[in-house]
């Protein structure tokens, strides 16, 4: 019901807007608002792609977010293998929260029309230096795709229809969270390094 699941919900509904039967892939599929992104995915009809970090991350997915497919890209030599097998229709929909490598084998599979909304870029701690890499804009000329940042205040006029549906879906038990809870302000520097390198499991939260 916080800042995550709203910034789920607005890349979903505002940015991407699946359609039933497309396919959406999602990054940080097991984390706070990755979860959740590919539960309200799910949620409107669409196969749902996770990539994720471990195979312990990987099974939560399937098993209580409901994903379709998930793939490990800790454990992977090839991505774009893995994204074929996962995403045999390609990909109509990318919920990226991670830039890099991964952004980069997905833009590879994208179909036509194809839509991406950039939520994050956590696969880097910092950009400075500025971080090169593939350029996409031949692939979204030829897709005619769409790649649009976006950030939750951009929706603040559509908040309460937004935490209205959310609410409804927990109650119906459609829409599932995680908490990692660590105590005490001494370890939020920890709980940072936690989140960049991919430890935490579900919303890291700092209880004080």
């Amino acid at each position: 019901m916080g800042l995550n699941g709203l910034t789920a919900y607005f890349g979903i509904h505002e940015v991407l807007k699946p359609k039933p039967g497309e396919t959406v892939i999602v990054s940080t599929a097991a984390g706070g608002v990755g979860s959740a992104a590919g539960q309200m995915a799910k949620i409107a009809g669409s196969r749902v792609v996770g990539v994720t970090g471990g195979p312990d991350k990987v099974r939560t997915c399937f098993e209580e977010f409901g994903y379709d497919a998930a793939i490990d890209y800790k454990g992977l030599e090839d991505i774009d293998q893995a994204l074929a097998i996962a995403c045999p229709k390609g990909v109509d929909c990318f919920f990226d929260n991670t830039s890099g490598p991964i952004h980069d084998a997905v833009l590879r599979r994208l179909n036509l029309h194809g839509r991406i909304a950039i939520c994050g870029t956590a696969a880097y701690a910092t950009w400075d230096p500025w971080h090169d890499g593939p350029r996409p804009e031949r692939i979204l000329l030829v897709k005619r795709a769409t790649m649009r940042g976006f950030l939750t205040p951009d929706f603040e006029d559509k908040y309460e229809i937004a935490a209205t549906a959310i609410a409804g879906w927990i109650r119906a038990g459609k829409l599932k969270y995680r908490e990692d809870i660590q105590e005490g302000m001494e370890s939020a520097p920890a709980s940072i390094r936690k989140l960049y390198s991919g430890e935490n499991q579900g919303k890291l939260i700092i209880r004080l």
